[in-house]
């Protein structure tokens, strides 16, 4: 999006193609791999999909970083991690909240993701943006049959400022 520069703090970065190597590093250590190259490339060169790097306002160092996607009228936030040596510090809530604005920017009326049922953490950052329990996916995760938790959040459209949640 050409708005983005301007809508979002300086510590946070749209991905370009330039940001492959570290948005595979990021998702190892976050992940332990869950995207593949393909898949990041797919996701920047789409015009339905926005991925903002948290970069560390002290040294500058990329440690966070989140993808959604624009589908209707709706945000899907497809990942969102933290470097885990930088994990609660509040840079998930800054790359949330900028995903929610850009979100509001496309016009999208609800978001919507997944998160393990046992992700305290992150339940509980989700829940102060307003997103709440929809739905439960069996068995989601491949890695150890967990259960997601559906999470959604309407409202978008309806005066809802993310920088003021985050800032809570």
């Amino acid at each position: 999006m050409d708005l983005i520069p301007t809508l979002l703090p300086s510590h946070l970065k749209s991905a370009t193609l330039e940001d492959i190597e570290t948005l595979l590093a990021l998702d190892g250590d976050c992940f332990t791999k869950l995207w593949s190259r393909d898949h990041y490339l797919r996701e920047i060169e789409s015009p339905n999909s926005d991925i903002l790097i948290f970069h560390q306002p002290e040294s500058h160092r990329p440690v966070a970083y989140g993808c959604v996607w624009a589908i209707v009228d709706e945000a899907h936030i497809t990942i969102l991690g933290t470097h885990p040596d930088h994990q609660r510090r509040g840079y998930a809530r800054q790359v949330l909240a900028g995903l929610l604005q850009l979100a509001i920017v496309r016009q999208l009326k609800q978001a919507t993701l997944e998160v393990r049922a046992s992700n305290e953490g992150a339940l509980a950052l989700y829940s102060s943006f307003g997103f709440e329990v929809a739905g439960r996916r069996k068995k989601y995760y491949s890695d150890n049959r967990e259960d997601a938790l559906i999470l959604w959040r309407s409202g978008l459209d309806r005066g809802f400022d993310p920088w003021q949640t985050c800032r809570q």
